[in-house]
């Protein structure tokens, strides 16, 4: 898959920052900047969503990468996984988020946060009482409320890189343990 749409000259001070940040400017940022307004309000609330502190960060890392698994986003999968790492995640724990079900490596209250990950992305969504309430039950309303904004977020981004072709830029081949791919599921998108 190629891009479908041209990236566009960043401002060098953008530029730089992310060069700072990531060691490299990200794909979708410059893709996106066709429309600065669309491209600084997605920045924006990204860095909000990184201040939100409710619900604890390795749940909402899991949860961006199995949405990204889930979707068939690359990119997302790929700055995820590196972004895991950075967050000192066991970065072999982490790599099998793609596989977690067959994964004997998370939690059981882990495990629930990537199965809801996974029911908000179906569509339509296949999100039951029973789990939500066992999550909420278990994170408090202050959390679930952040997750399942964080998960909704995760959505929008990975569904945007997707319908732009985007792809990965390598950032996880910083992490040392090949990412695992993605079961083969019925009607659900693969990363390989």
């Amino acid at each position: 898959m190629v891009l479908r749409v041209p990236k566009a000259e960043l401002p060098t001070e953008l530029r730089e920052n992310m060069v700072g940040q990531l060691g490299q400017v990200a794909e979708p940022v410059e893709v996106v900047w066709h429309n600065p307004a669309v491209a600084t309000s997605n920045l924006e609330f990204s860095a909000k969503l990184a201040a939100w502190d409710a619900a604890d960060e390795s749940l909402k890392s899991y949860a961006h990468m199995a949405v990204a698994a889930q979707v068939g986003c690359a990119w997302c999968l790929d700055v995820g996984y590196f972004q895991a790492l950075n967050q000192n995640l066991d970065p072999a724990k982490a790599s099998q988020v793609p596989r977690w079900r067959e994964s004997a490596d998370f939690t059981v209250l882990e495990r629930d946060v990537l199965e809801y990950a996974e029911a908000m992305t179906n569509t339509p969504p296949t999100v039951t009482d029973e789990l939500h309430a066992s999550l909420l039950d278990r994170l408090g309303a202050a959390a679930m409320v952040e997750l399942t904004a964080y998960i909704a977020f995760v959505n929008m981004a990975t569904r945007n890189n997707t319908a732009h072709g985007i792809r990965s830029q390598g950032f996880s081949d910083a992490c040392g343990i090949p990412l695992a791919t993605r079961a083969e599921t019925p009607g659900v998108a693969s990363t390989a």
